[in-house]
């Protein structure tokens, strides 16, 4: 036990000096947010209503209240991720820190815990606090620091016996610890807690809220939680209590003064009660009824207003003064010279070849279960084995089973890249956000790291696929043959997947961006040439657009020459004049175009995605 105390005084040490740490107060008064609804301005709904507080170093303000009272949204306010007059949104009233409004450089000393853990689920608990270490410490740390800092968290926080498990194998509460662990490997002056024990049962969640009440004691941080209800234990270890309903305050001030203050105005509990039960059912107007007094109430909403008069009345002032009082200049000054010293000048904690490195290796080794997976594999081999041997020894006798062939290997490779990429982004989309959100990274550094650690798994699958189905097939058995039809189709593959990077990122709906799709790839697939060719110039125009057109007018250049011939009615006929390749042509100038087109669509489409994701993932102060 000794032991133990003292491995865990020497980790906090470490943390302490590890980074410069400045203690932070956080105040906010007459916070006031509302959303006005997209169809006019006359709909307005207040979610936040005049709320105030303040939370000094060392302490855990717990902010109660029953779901959709606003502790979500004033956590996230406080935490800098609402801007102010944000079209249909208006964020109102004063918070500071330390005095100081928030800016890049204070965003980069907090840290901020979703209710739910946002975590890839292949990367083991180490890999993950690794990488996170490597992205959000300074360059000032050298790498061999960064990874001892993320290894210390580990011990720290409980989670060695799983350190070398992938997160999708780890319980609900490690889960919780590890995202807890990816904001205190940045040694966080202030820290803010979305329903930390959401889902965990009373053991694990007892375990959680100890972890935090650890952190801002020992630590001197400023820890700010939403809970929803907590036990006797867990309300016992709250410095300060925020009690919310319908975005209005009914309480603030010490946990321990909650049950006197309101049983001073009329609303006393009963004895052994749990104090986090008695204030809810005040947030939640349920007090009378019989539940505990006689007196009933015709609705809830009578007693909900007494509680938010009295407030006005009883704690308003008190509170208000609180926040007014200010800081001594020493610890404004502290702060201050900190936070302004990140701010103006790196913004990004790490260069952007190394933001590039770390998110490069830590995406090849979440991706490569889904790219790889036995059932995806085995998917392409069975169709390049099946296209293999439907095909099988075709040769110039049987031009029209070729030219099916091209075509049906063209359709594979254009829909199956397409689908998987509209994936990409929606499925990232809330990581991406967190991660900018506290300036993890550069979004350049993140696009061009995806892309590029797609390139071997996407270009991999298809090669084989090539070689399978060409050979069983008797395509042209000559290299240079080859190498064309395969630089054809993996170009092809990855101008589908640009498509699709795109589709996903501009509607950030799987469902949706995958019907449209498969609606625009199949108007490509009919224009191309293969079954229409003799399209009505009114929508013809569609095929110089259409990947499928140019892909097929590549892959048809790659197999067949002008002075090629095929057995016919007349004898033998120029390749030439068969319909399908007719409509294709076999110049050199238009397998230049076609293949140019391609290149332009490969980098069009991926700039179009990366310009649909500059939306996402900042606060408006980032921007």
């Amino acid at each position: 036990m000794e032991q133990e105390r003292a491995d865990l005084e020497s980790q906090t040490m470490f943390y302490n000096n590890i980074n410069n740490h400045a203690p932070v107060t956080l105040k906010f008064k007459d916070v006031v947010y509302k959303m006005k609804s997209k169809k006019g301005k006359a709909e307005e709904k207040v979610i936040l209503k005049q709320v105030s507080g303040i939370a000094k170093a060392g302490e855990m303000l717990a902010m109660l209240g029953p779901s959709g009272s606003g502790k979500t949204t004033l956590l996230t306010a406080l935490g800098g991720r609402l801007g102010s007059d944000s079209g249909h949104q208006i964020l109102r009233g004063t918070i500071t820190y330390n005095d100081h409004p928030f800016s890049n450089g204070i965003n980069t000393r907090l840290g901020f815990v979703t209710q739910h853990d946002l975590l890839y689920p292949h990367l083991t608990v180490t890999e993950t606090l690794v990488f996170t270490a490597l992205l959000r410490l300074p360059n000032t740390l050298s790498k061999h620091h960064k990874v001892a800092q993320a290894q210390a968290l580990i011990s720290h926080l409980g989670l060695s016996k799983c350190k070398d498990s992938v997160i999708a194998r780890i319980s609900g509460g490690e889960r919780k610890r590890v995202s807890i662990g990816e904001e205190l490997v940045v040694n966080p002056s202030l820290l803010f807690v979305d329903e930390p024990t959401s889902g965990l049962d009373s053991t694990t969640a007892q375990a959680i809220v100890s972890t935090l009440c650890e952190v801002a004691s020992v630590g001197r941080r400023t820890v700010v939680m939403t809970i929803h209800q907590p036990s006797p234990r867990m309300y016992d270890m709250f410095c300060k209590v925020l009690l919310l309903c319908e975005g209005s305050p009914l309480f603030f001030g010490k946990g321990c003064d909650a049950l006197t203050y309101f049983s001073t105005i009329g609303y006393a509990p009963n004895l052994g009660i749990n104090p986090s039960d008695f204030l809810l059912d005040l947030a939640n107007g349920t007090y009378g009824n019989g539940i505990y007094t006689d007196e009933c109430y015709e609705d809830h909403a009578s007693l909900k207003q007494k509680l938010i008069s009295a407030y006005k009345n009883n704690l308003e002032a008190q509170v208000k003064e609180l926040v007014n009082e200010e800081m001594s200049e020493r610890d404004r000054s502290e702060l201050g010279t900190i936070f302004e010293e990140r701010g103006s000048g790196e913004r990004w904690p790490t260069s952007w070849f190394e933001q590039f490195s770390v998110l490069l290796k830590r995406g090849v080794k979440e991706r490569k279960h889904d790219s790889f997976s036995a059932l995806k594999i085995a998917q392409v081999l069975l169709v390049a084995f099946l296209s293999g041997l439907f095909w099988y020894k075709s040769h110039i006798l049987h031009l029209q089973d070729q030219i099916g062939l091209i075509f049906f290997i063209v359709g594979f490779w254009s829909f199956l890249p397409l689908h998987q990429a509209i994936f990409t982004f929606p499925q990232e989309r809330m990581m991406l956000k967190k991660e900018r959100c506290c300036g993890m990274y550069r979004l350049s550094s993140y696009f061009f790291s995806k892309i590029v650690a797609d390139l071997p798994m996407e270009l991999i699958l298809p090669t084989i696929f090539l070689f399978i189905s060409y050979f069983l097939a008797g395509l042209k058995p000559n290299v240079l043959n080859f190498l064309y039809t395969l630089f054809t189709l993996l170009l092809n593959v990855l101008v589908c997947q640009g498509l699709g990077l795109a589709l996903g990122a501009i509607i950030m709906d799987p469902q949706s961006a995958n019907t449209l799709g498969s609606v625009v790839m199949l108007s490509f697939l009919l224009v191309s040439g293969y079954y229409v060719q003799h399209v009505p110039s009114f929508i013809g125009w569609i095929k110089y657009l259409s990947i499928i057109y140019y892909t097929f007018k590549l892959f048809v250049g790659s197999q067949y020459e002008v002075g090629d011939t095929y057995p016919c009615s007349e004898g033998q006929c120029s390749v030439v004049e068969f319909p399908a390749i007719k409509q294709m042509g076999l110049h050199l100038k238009g397998q230049v175009v076609a293949a140019l087109a391609l290149v332009i669509m490969l980098i069009g489409y991926r700039l179009v995605a990366y310009f649909a994701l500059m939306r996402i993932g900042v606060t408006k102060k980032l921007v």
